[in-house]
Parts: C-alpha cells; structure tokens; sequence
C-alpha cells in the first residue's frame, strides 16, 4: 500500500501536474523507489514509465515548469525519422499530432501545448512532482546514492535515481566519471574530433578601428587558445534561448531594448551586412535567424547566421558554475539574444526592408506568462558527458560501429554549432561547426547510461549520457532524451525488482520489456509506423 503523505508531499505541500502556480513548501524527506532528478522532457517520460511500472516516484523539477526545451520554446523539434520513435515517446508525439487535429505525431507545437500535455501525461498517471529543487549534495554509502538534498532542505530517498538534468548535476555530484569538452582526434580515431576552425567566409575586420589590431577586438570575439585542428578543449557548444514570437497584435509583447544595450555591441554584424550588401547578397530576416512556423502564427526561432542567437563561447564555464553563476550566464545570453532582436529591427547597418519586418514581430503574450514571453529553458545543447562502459563515438552515428544491448535509437545528423570565435594571424575564425549526413537510425547501448562497473550502482544518467562529442552532436535530441530515459526507468524498476545495481540488469530481460511497451531497439530499412 501507499504510504501517500510521503508519495504526495503532504497535502498542503502537493504541487499537482495541472497546478498554476507553485506553492512554496517546508523542506521534508521524501522516500520513494524511483527519484527523478529533472522534470525535463525525458524526466517526466522516466516518471510515468516508473509508475506504470507500479513503483513510488518522485519528481523534481529545477524551476517551475515540466517539459525543459520541448515545452521550453523548441517547438519545432529535431526528430531524425520518425520511424524510429516508439513507446512513451512515440505515445506524447502522438497526442500533440492529436491536439492539432493530425492522425500522426506532431512535432510542431506551441510551448504551452507541450507543456500542458506534459502535465496531462504526470496527472493521468498520478505522478506528483515538486517545484524549485536544486541540487546541494548527494550522500552515497557503499557504491549506492542514499539520498540527495536539495537548496531548500528538501530530501529525497529513493532506491534508484535517474538524473534527467541537462547538466549532469546528479552525476557530477555522485562522483561519477564524466566528460566536459571536445577529445582529441586520437582518443577515439574520430575525423571530426577536437579543435574545428576555419576563417570566416566573408572577411571583415575584427578590429574597433578597421585594420587596427592595437585598437582592439569588437566585441562578441573571443580570446585565441592557440589550440590546433583536431586538438582536445574544454569548450562546448554555444547556447541560446528558442524564442516563440508571433506577428499577432492581439497576442504581441513588443521587443524592446535590455538592460544595458549598446548598439556598438553587434558591429560585428553591422560590419557583416556591409560587406554581404557590398557583394550585391539578397538579405532577408531569415538571412540572420532561422523562423520556424508553428501553429497558430507562432515560431520558433533558432541561430541562422555568423553572428545570430547563439551567444558563441559565453557558456562553456556553465555546466561546472554555481547556481547564482548560472542564473548571470542565462541572463547574458537572454539580454544578448534580445539586443541582437531589436539591432535588427533599428540598426542603420540593418536594410530598412528588413527592420521593418523585424518591427512586425514580438514575444508571445500568452506564452511563458511567468516571464513576460521569454522561454524558461536555457538550451543547453552540451555540457557533462558520463563516461560509461560504452562510449558512443562518431563511429557509431556513421554506421560503421554498431552498439550492444540496445535501449533506443537516434537518427539525427552530427550537428554542432560553433563553439568559439577568434582572431587569428589578424583572421576572424570560426570555430566547432559541424554537419554530417543524416545517418540512419542507430542504436544506444544501455552500457552508455549507466555508470561505470564499480562506480555508482544505483544511478541512471540518459541526458549526459556516455559519448564523445561528435557524437553527442547527433544524439542530443529531445525525442531520443526521452526515449533513453523510458528505457532507464523501466531497467531502474528491474533493478529494484531483483534487488540488483543497475549494471547487472539482465538486457534480456529488458529488451523483452522494452518491446512489450513498443520501445523500438533495431532499425530495419522497412520500419513502419
């Protein structure tokens, strides 16, 4: 029977899925079976899969919202095939395709609608979840996680935990072996490995005053490394926010200037356009950001251009940064990205055709009420890496490297965006970018979301999960996030059921179970949904 005062958090203390707002709560202990530290997308698959594999969960959120990036405004979702999405995963596309009056899955959708069947999926399974939980510590006792404390006081005890955190903060913080950064070519023989610059197509001078390295460098240029082509770093890829704007009068909050804004900050774009409108380029709005179309006149927006929305090498300190340290990045990038929005709609550099269709869009005043139309998710589209058993490489994403003990597949092409820019011999240099191929779907071992053999015997990591960053660049999407990490609920409940550490779940046994809930392991070039 369930012991519901400490399942439910108290009564007064229950922050139900379908709740408005969050209620602040005293500090208690919290036991259960499964602990979900992150209610991202795949933090709240793992949840539902816990309870439909009728253990006691619980479900920590960071901020006061479920969903991370997919109900965070990536709304137009990188999904690969779709062919190769099954289970829970496949069951959530579904409902949105449903809510948009679609017979499939829909991978177009409005943050809030994301967000609201989010919530729909943790209500209809009964999974509670508090709100405000960041990590302080986690105590371990003979290779196991006992319990994990939150800011607030907040403790949670739990047999298995599953750290569905971007961040890998659950990991980090249990001692596990991890990863931050690019290996070099030579660690794991892969061509697209390390350092990755290149001078910037168009040249413009990086230079206060033109042609004056003594002057200075503009700003949004960083610091040369002196690091060679295929060399390892401790950089990562740049992050931003995916914004929900509209075009809407009824519905629009206008963009207006941050805190701080100096135009002089973007000449390095201004000094762009000019030599692109110099060339005779046809520039439009979409030259500088990527607009996808989402329902009910809404975007998504995302980096297009040189100098767009990703705020390149301002993040690389924030996988390792206090919380406060954290909260300064993200307000960086928040007054960066919103800066470059209203130079495009002002900047005399900027062709009036385009500053007037800049002009026509805002945030969306029924999206992220919270926050004034601004996402609640920072994209992190890289930070810690576990370093498992097995280790995905760029092998394994081309097809020429095939993973053990299938848990999931991903599809998506290696897709890094830059992770620096620098000067050079008195050249400006890009630095990161990569595309591949798409590839097709290959398999994730369930080796690379768990711990090494003798390390932590009770933790499952399907986030930060073990593989170099090529390879990374293809995995870390958001449907094969939550794909992973219905496949670490349903080994975390193994576990528990045979009183075993999570690398001694027997696969067999697993991947029977996986299939039964339409998990897809093995592609076949015949797949059909």
């Amino acid at each position: 029977m369930q012991k519901f005062p400490q399942i439910f958090f108290g009564l007064m203390c229950l922050i139900g899925p379908l709740s408005s707002a969050p209620r602040v709560c005293a500090a208690e202990t919290i036991t259960t079976e499964v602990c979900v530290y992150g209610a991202t997308s795949g933090g709240v698959i793992a949840a539902v899969q816990a309870k439909r594999m009728q253990k006691t969960v619980a479900l920590a959120s960071f901020n006061t919202h479920v969903g991370g990036m997919t109900s965070g405004g990536l709304g137009w979702v990188d999904f690969g095939k779709s062919e190769a999405i099954g289970g829970l995963t496949a069951e959530y596309f579904k409902r949105i395709g449903q809510h948009y009056g679609k017979t499939g899955p829909g991978y177009a959708v409005e943050p809030h609608v994301a967000e609201e069947e989010f919530n729909t999926l943790l209500a209809t399974n009964n999974v509670p979840i508090r709100f405000n939980q960041r990590l302080a510590s986690v105590t371990s006792t003979d290779g196991r996680i006992s319990q994990i404390v939150m800011e607030d006081g907040t403790i949670y005890r739990a047999k298995m935990f599953i750290d569905a955190s971007y961040e890998g903060d659950l990991m980090a913080k249990a001692g596990v072996s991890f990863a931050l950064g690019r290996e070099s070519v030579a660690q794991y023989d892969e061509s697209f490995a390390g350092v990755r610059s290149e001078p910037w197509k168009v040249p413009v001078s990086p230079y206060i005053v033109p042609g004056k390295p003594e002057s200075g460098l503009l700003p949004l240029i960083g610091e040369d490394a002196g690091i060679a082509n295929g060399e390892a770093d401790k950089s990562l890829m740049s992050c931003n926010y995916r914004l929900c704007l509209t075009q809407d009068p009824a519905n629009k909050i206008p963009i207006t200037a941050p805190a701080g804004y100096q135009e002089s900050t973007y000449e390095l774009l201004g000094r762009l356009i000019d030599a692109k409108v110099a060339e005779g380029a046809a520039l439009q709005l979409t030259t500088f950001i990527k607009i996808s179309r989402l329902p009910n006149g809404k975007t998504d927006i995302n980096n297009q251009f040189s100098v767009s929305t990703d705020f390149i090498g301002e993040s690389h300190s924030y996988p390792t940064a206090s919380y406060a340290e954290r909260d300064a990045i993200e307000q960086s990038h928040r007054n960066y990205i919103q800066g470059l929005l209203y130079y495009l709609g002002t900047s005399p550099h900027v062709p009036a055709p385009i500053r007037a269709q800049m002009q026509t869009w805002g945030f969306c005043a029924d999206e992220f009420k919270d926050t004034g139309g601004w996402p609640h998710q920072l994209y992190v589209r890289e930070a810690r890496r576990l370093i498992g058993d097995y280790v995905m490489l760029q092998q394994n994403v081309q097809g020429k490297r095939l993973a053990p003990e299938s848990v999931g597949l991903a599809s998506y092409r290696v897709d890094s965006h830059s992770l620096n820019r620098f000067v050079r011999d008195g050249v400006l240099m890009t630095d990161g970018d990569l595309h591949d191929a798409y590839p097709k779907p290959y398999p994730i071992s369930y080796r690379s979301i768990v711990p090494k053999k003798g390390e932590c015997q009770n933790l499952f990591v399907p986030f930060a999960l073990s593989a170099s960053h090529v390879a990374f660049t293809s995995i870390r999407m958001e449907p094969v996030f939550m794909i992973l990490s219905q496949s670490a609920a349903t080994a975390a409940a193994q576990a528990i059921d045979g009183n075993l550490a999570v690398q001694d779940v027997a696969y067999d046994k697993l991947h029977d179970r996986l299939l039964a809930d339409g998990q897809i392991m093995e592609w076949q070039e015949n797949t059909k949904k």
